[in-house]
């Protein structure tokens, strides 16, 4: 197509609300796309670490309740 003017250009030859919507829509969303990819990698990194310190925690406190007390255990006098 051959155009004569810059605003038949965008004009489009009367599809201009398609054509430039269209536009529109995609250029909106190839910038969308990567914030939200962003925002869900950094849940899922944030999810892992409270999970790995929940993990930490839990074996922790396993570990310090299969171990007696230093307090309570008696050591045999030396002669």
């Amino acid at each position: 197509m051959n155009w004569g003017s810059p605003a038949e250009f965008f004009a489009m030859g009367g599809y201009a609300l398609y054509v430039w919507g269209s536009f529109g829509a995609c250029a909106a969303l190839m910038i969308i796309e990567p914030i939200l990819i962003r925002r869900r990698l950094n849940n899922v990194l944030r999810r892992l670490l409270r999970q790995r310190r929940a993990e930490q925690l839990d074996a922790g406190a396993a570990g310090a309740a299969a171990q007696p007390d230093q307090s309570q255990q008696q050591t045999p006098p030396t002669p």
